[in-house]
Order: C-alpha cells, then structure tokens, then sequence
C-alpha cells in the first residue's frame, strides 16, 4: 500500500533518464499511483515513450506549452483516458543558452518573453486545464520546479532565476484561487542537479560543486 493508491498523476517535462520529473514520476508508480507522460517533439518522443513503458505509463500525446490546442487535446485525452485527475507535475522552463552564458543586462525582448512563457505562463495555462479534471476527483494537487536562483542571484542563472521568481507568485497566486477547490499549488525547489536543461548554464559544474562543498549533508 502506498500514499498515492488509486491516484492518477501527469508528469509534463520529462527530457530522459536524468530529469527531476522523471524521479518524480518514479516515485508516484511506486506509491501506486498511475501515471502518464507527454512529450515535445519527436527527439523527445524517443526517450519519453521507453521510460513510459517503465511504469506501464499511459503516453497521451505531445504537448508544447505553448500551444493552446495541443494543451487542450492532451486534457481532453486524459478525460476519455482517466476521467479526472488527482496530480500534475509540471518540469518545464526554457531559456535560450546564449541567455546562461552572458550578462543578464544583455538579453533582448524576444527571449525574455519566450523565457517567461515557456517557463512560468504554461503553468498557468495548464492549471486552467487541469482545474475541471482535478474537481471531478474532489480535489488534488499541482507541483512545479523551482531553484535558489529565484529568490538569490546567481551567476550565470539570469534570465532562468527572474522567470522561477515569476513562477513562484504564480504558486502562490493559482493556489489562492484553487484552494476553494481542494486543489493545492506548490513548488519544489531543489538543489543543483546534473539534468539536460542544466547542461545549458556556463559553470554549472563550479555551481554543484560549491554547493556539494557547503551543503551540510555531504
């Protein structure tokens, strides 16, 4: 018997072996939840669909965050599918690399924008989705990705630290509204982790080594 039986779950921004999300979503199948992925493009399909037939997952289609109509397909799947739905995982930020690697002060306005999009707005978006699925099942519970740099500046971080900070108010906001439905809103913010989307930072291997070095559980 685990903590989540009879719970259904979906993990948006699994990338490969590697990614937070997919620990997560380790962690959910063997509490005895269900579980279902989605994927962003073909390259990721490749990995995403393996990994899924890890845990007998579910794979209900592909979802680029910022595309509305393939937000609104990947719920309306998960109804026929499940009928409703008592977890989300969202793990999902972009940043163009240039933006990791130089000063913050150089960043344009397209990038900037696409960064917050992409990295705070779609939790707001597919929180909207999941709210009648989530209501159906009385209730449930929202998780995102977040990291020290919201809140702290750290270098190199840049453009990827002002967006998890947007993402936290956006926490912070989206449960004031949820709460009335029994549906909470949270993050996690973790330590340096050695994933794909922290490949793009410039001395990310410095930064996980300062903190390994500091941290008080070594």
């Amino acid at each position: 018997m685990g903590i989540a039986d009879g719970k259904r779950a979906l993990v948006i921004g699994v990338a490969n072996d590697k990614s937070l999300a997919w620990a997560i979503a380790q962690e959910l199948k063997a509490q005895g939840a269900e579980v279902a992925f989605t994927y962003q493009g073909e390259a990721l399909e490749k990995r995403v669909r393996p990994l899924a037939a890890q845990l007998d997952a579910a794979v209900v289609g592909e979802l680029d965050v910022t595309a509305d109509e393939q937000i609104e397909a990947v719920f309306a799947r998960l109804k026929e599918l499940w009928g409703g739905l008592d977890m989300m995982v969202h793990a999902v930020a972009y940043a163009e690399r240039e933006d990791l690697r130089d000063r913050f002060l150089n960043i344009n306005r397209a990038n900037f924008a696409r960064a917050m999009e992409i990295s705070a707005y779609s939790l707001v978006a597919l929180a909207r989705a999941a709210e009648p699925l989530m209501e159906a099942r009385g209730g449930g519970s929202i998780l995102t990705m977040s990291y020290l740099g919201a809140v702290r500046a750290i270098p190199n971080y840049n453009v990827m630290g002002v967006a998890k900070a947007a993402l936290e108010a956006c926490v912070r906001y989206l449960a004031l509204d949820l709460g009335a439905r029994n549906i909470r809103v949270n993050a996690l913010s973790a330590a340096p982790a050695r994933t794909l989307a922290s490949a793009a930072i410039r001395d990310f291997h410095a930064m996980a080594h300062e903190v390994e070095q500091r941290s008080p559980l070594r």
